[in-house]
C-alpha cells in the first residue's frame, strides 16, 4: 500500500506571535462612543458552518477604538483549522469599518484561550437548541 502524502495543516500562531493590535492604544472615551455600534456591526459576520453571528458564537475575545477611530479586535475561530480562517478575519475588519467614526479596522486570530462552546451566548444557544 502506497503511503497517503500529508497535507499540510496551517498551524496557529506561537502564544508569543507578535499581534497586529499590539501597538494600538485604546482610546476609552471613543471605545465607548463606538462599542455598541461596532458590536451590532460584527453581529452581521456568521461562521459559514454554523448558523450564527460571531458576536453570539463567543469568537469576538476584545474589541477597543484608539483615539484615531482604528479598531482594534481580537477573535477566535471555533477551530485551529477552520475552513473559514482565511476569510472570516477580512470579514469582520469590513464589518468593523462600515461603522461611522472607524478608520480602520485591525484584527488578531488568537487561540488562547481556547474557543469552547461555554463562550456562546444564550442566544447562540437558542437558536442552535442547545438547550
Amino acid at each position: 500500500m502506497k503511503p497517503v502524502p500529508m497535507i499540510p495543516q496551517e498551524q496557529p500562531p506561537a502564544a508569543d506571535a507578535t499581534h497586529e493590535t499590539d501597538h494600538l492604544v485604546a482610546d476609552p472615551a471613543k471605545t465607548g462612543e463606538l462599542r455598541e455600534q461596532v458590536q451590532q456591526a460584527l453581529k452581521t459576520v456568521f461562521d459559514p458552518e454554523i448558523p450564527v453571528d460571531i458576536w453570539e458564537l463567543g469568537l469576538i475575545y476584545d474589541m477597543f477604538v484608539t483615539a484615531e477611530g482604528v479598531a482594534a479586535i481580537k477573535m477566535t475561530l471555533t477551530a485551529p483549522a477552520c475552513p473559514a480562517a482565511q476569510v472570516l478575519p477580512g470579514q469582520v475588519a469590513d464589518a468593523a469599518r462600515t461603522v461611522p467614526g472607524i478608520t480602520d479596522a485591525k484584527v488578531d486570530v488568537v487561540w488562547e484561550p481556547a474557543w469552547s462552546r461555554d463562550r456562546m451566548s444564550d442566544v447562540a444557544r437558542l437558536q442552535l437548541g442547545m438547550w
